[in-house]
């Protein structure tokens, strides 16, 4: 769907604060927020809240208004097959005080897709964070936890999300965190999806 167009647009220079994510359905959504609040409940931090749960495939950080139809536009452009993954492992980085869900094999479609994103981006002219110039795809679940704590991670019932799309959001700053506020959703064609020829 089009990019919403906010009562700002109007104005010169106003921006959102927009990534790219896979958006869980709400049954893979409930699961997670479930492991979110039982870890915080064994090791303090603040849990995930269950409507922001997301996996971000790239961010950009601020962009402008004017520019958001073309962003659409770059990211429709990509294309990619759906996929499945199995969220089947907790993580920790200590460095941010970060506890996550992942997959403990990686998944070659969504690899491709975050690199058709980055590629699409750097045509178009977009800049976005590239310090992690390797892609981990995790899903933040429990942020803040005891600076002095090294977790033992209880182990992680796979949990299968199946990827038929991705969305554009933008995120704003609240006291109970961010809030995040879906801009656009971009189809994956399915797997078994035949192409007629020209």
């Amino acid at each position: 769907m089009p990019a919403e167009s906010g009562a700002s647009a109007s104005e010169a220079g106003a921006t959102r604060r927009v990534f790219f994510a896979l958006w869980p359905p709400a049954s893979v959504a409930t699961s997670l927020a479930g492991v979110a609040a039982d870890c915080a409940g064994q090791f303090g931090g603040r849990a995930t809240r269950q409507e922001t749960i997301h996996l971000t495939l790239v961010f950009l950080g601020d962009v402008t208004e004017q520019r958001l139809p073309e962003l659409c536009r770059a990211a429709a452009g990509v294309g990619g097959r759906a996929f499945r993954l199995q969220l089947d492992r907790l993580a920790y980085w200590p460095h941010k005080r970060l506890a996550w869900a992942g997959c403990s094999q990686r998944v070659p479609a969504l690899d491709e897709l975050v690199l058709g994103l980055r590629q699409a981006l750097v045509e178009h002219g977009f800049a976005f964070d590239a310090s992690h110039p390797e892609f981990v795809p995790h899903v933040s679940l429990l942020r803040r936890m005891p600076a002095d704590e090294s977790p033992v991670l209880p182990a992680l019932p796979v949990i299968d999300w199946a990827c038929e799309g991705f969305v554009l959001a933008c995120s704003q700053t609240a006291p109970v965190g961010a809030n995040y506020r879906i801009l656009a959703e971009f189809p994956l064609l399915s797997p078994s999806a035949n192409f007629a020829p020209a």
